[in-house]
């Protein structure tokens, strides 16, 4: 069986000057990246043309280590749309170097039913992730030097300092390190630490901007600590970082535009983990897809109860989407996985794991209906399923009045695609979906959490430590209730607890903290063990990457 690689290294790739052509933008449009990337001007964003648009999202049950194929689901489903005649755009995230040399590999799909420039997607791509690193450390060396300044001191008090640096590696050796060693000339010694990239709030910051209007004057909000003396809060702009961290977006801002293996349109832009972080695409990544598109479908990172609940309580409320349908992505593996078989064993057939691991796909049917969205479960084929098992997946979703079609799409591509592209259309054509979000905004920061806990996770109750209930203070301190929540949860249970497989009940949520993005507009209640720089496994993904005389690249999945 060919490797994803081969099977994207097989592929005719067109001119991206021809892709750009299908969504009718002419070649003086393009910011040229080589021939087969470019980047896109947000000047072709269309108001009256996004409300035209019919957004879908695509979801998952909760998934195993290796994820379940959202994202190849998603390059799917857009080739399915295309083949029958409807115009489609997929819109995707981009790749974090961190898994991709990890253990989950790339994020462009796999099989038949990939974006490509593959190799160049999960590496560096246009430079994005570049840019979001060097403006978060920027912004990071500021504050040292003004730890270090005598004339423009802010009297920062070095406890207070929330701001860490970042980098695009699972790299644990830099959770907490200690900086400005060396002597007075090394700056003031204090205890910080690095996130990956992916969990910066200068990657959160560029999803949700608007234009670089909007994103300077996120980043200026961007909140760092408090004063010594007065303990007043201090924030970007009192460090006038604002202009320069915009300078550095100012090619990343734009969207990606690539292609298909079939040849179709892809938007590829931002790329926030779900666990994390918000886990979508960026804001404008999505409006520039649907100007273009009759259709666009987006997915969200890890199960619905992490990237689709953000996507819908932050983006959509934050940018005025309203999603049309729903595809939640099922496995088999998955299903044997929730049902209790060990992870070893989760590609052998087990119809008795996958009947009682259901009620995990039960829980996320319910939550896309606490939105008010109709969604359609796609079992994503493996070689591996049986019979009997797919069989057991669509009588449970008959029992429940829910429709559910198996795609095919890593070993047929689109082809695969077109029994759950002519279910997408029929549940938009008939406008069942009226989406609402779950919470409102302006409600008490707790009851935010707890409505999310109880209703989306299926907890008893949420518990707070004193470090968390020490945020919830500062945060009335800053006036900072009124922003939503983004809850760092593990992807592995609907629990905090990641041996808490299926659909567990009777725990409790426990908060260890909150952490302040006001910049990006939101609040990052973390929950459990929760990193936000992961570590490599005991066997990584680079070590099976290589290059050779020629520059072909291999290993990359």
């Amino acid at each position: 069986m060919p490797t994803d690689l081969e099977i994207a290294s097989q592929a005719t790739l067109q001119p991206i000057t021809k892709i750009a052509g299908q969504l009718g933008i002419p070649e003086e449009d393009l910011h040229l990246y080589g021939r087969y990337k470019a980047k896109l001007p947000l000047s072709l964003i269309d108001p009256v043309k996004i409300d035209q648009c019919n957004l879908v999202l695509v979801t998952a049950i909760s998934p195993t280590p290796a994820g379940e194929g959202k994202t190849t689901t998603s390059i799917g489903l857009s080739e399915g749309l295309n083949r029958i005649g409807k115009q489609t755009t997929v819109v995707l995230r981009e790749p974090s170097l961190g898994p991709v040399f990890g253990i989950k590999g790339g994020a462009t799909g796999g099989g038949h039913s990939q974006v490509l420039p593959m190799e160049d997607i999960n590496l560096h791509f246009t430079g994005d992730f570049a840019a979001i690193e060097k403006a978060h450390n920027l912004l990071a060396a500021l504050v040292d030097n003004n730890l270090q300044s005598r004339k423009k001191s802010l009297d920062l008090d070095p406890r207070t300092i929330e701001w860490k640096r970042v980098f695009d590696m699972n790299d644990r050796a830099l959770r907490h390190v200690t900086v400005g060693l060396g002597g007075t000339a090394g700056g003031v010694p204090r205890e910080t630490g690095f996130d990956i990239t992916a969990a910066s709030e200068i990657m959160a910051i560029l999803c949700l901007s608007n234009n670089l209007a909007d994103l300077k004057q996120r980043l200026s909000r961007i909140f760092i600590g408090f004063t010594f003396r007065d303990r007043k809060p201090v924030f970007a702009s009192d460090l006038n970082a604002q202009g320069a961290m915009a300078a550095l977006l100012k090619d990343a801002i734009k969207p990606n535009l690539v292609q298909t293996i079939e040849g179709n349109p892809a938007i590829i832009h931002g790329g926030p983990f779900a666990n994390i972080a918000q886990g979508t695409n960026t804001v404008i990544a999505t409006r520039m897809g649907m100007s273009l598109s009759d259709y666009v479908v987006t997915e969200a990172g890890f199960g619905c109860d992490l990237g689709a609940e953000k996507f819908l309580d932050i983006k959509c409320m934050s940018a005025g989407l309203k999603p049309r349908a729903v595809v939640l992505v099922a496995t088999v593996r998955a299903l044997r996985y929730h049902g209790g078989a060990d992870l070893k064993q989760v590609n052998e057939p087990n119809a008795a794991a996958v009947a009682k691991g259901l009620e995990n796909m039960e829980k996320h049917v319910e939550n896309v209906a606490k939105f008010g969205l109709k969604c359609v479960v796609a079992i994503n084929k493996f070689t591996t399923d049986t019979d009997e098992e797919i069989a057991l997946i669509k009588e449970r979703c008959e029992s429940l009045g829910q429709s559910a079609v198996v795609a095919d799409v890593w070993g047929q591509g689109g082809t695969g695609a077109e029994d759950l592209a002519h279910e997408v259309v029929r549940l938009v054509d008939e406008g069942a979906s009226d989406f609402k979000p779950l919470y409102d905004w302006s409600w008490p920061v707790k009851k935010k959490i707890e409505t999310i806990a109880t209703e989306i996770y299926g907890a008893d109750g949420v518990d707070y430590t004193s470090a968390a209930r020490s945020a919830l203070r500062r945060i009335k301190k800053l006036d900072l209730e009124g922003l939503p929540v983004c809850i760092a949860k593990t992807q592995k249970s609907l629990s905090d607890n990641p041996d808490l497989l299926g659909r567990p009940s009777g725990f409790d949520l426990t908060v260890r903290e909150i952490e302040i993005a006001a910049g990006a507009g939101f609040l990052v209640p973390i929950t459990g063990d929760m990193m936000r720089m992961p570590g490599l496994p005991a066997t990584p993904a680079a070590e099976l990457i290589d290059i050779d005389d020629e520059g072909k690249i291999t290993g990359l999945f």
